[in-house]
């Protein structure tokens, strides 16, 4: 019983803290469905914005990103306009083959 529990243990690794990710979305987005859809896929813990009803959150992100289009994604300090899956998973660390 004592190896299995010490097995257990080894296999988990230290894990980096995951930077903050803020995601801004309209109702209507399908892009903002499928980028939340693959955080939720890779437990990626995020907050969603929906700019329709927050009109200054939809400010900032226009300010923060130059655009009115959405996604706008927030990880720690860069911002990435629109699904771009290989920056986030640069930024999250994310591997292996994504859908």
């Amino acid at each position: 019983m004592n190896t299995t529990t010490a097995s257990v243990k080894e296999k988990k690794a230290p894990r980096k803290k995951q930077p903050k990710v803020l995601i801004f979305t309209t109702p209507t987005c399908s892009w903002c469905k499928r980028a939340m859809k693959y955080f939720r896929e890779h437990n990626i813990k995020f907050k969603q914005v929906d700019v329709s009803r927050d009109p200054v959150a939809a400010r900032d992100m226009q300010k923060m990103s130059g655009q009115m289009g959405v996604p706008v994604i927030k990880i720690g300090k860069e911002v990435i306009v629109g699904f771009d899956k290989p920056k986030i998973d640069k930024l999250l660390g994310i591997r292996g083959n994504s859908n």
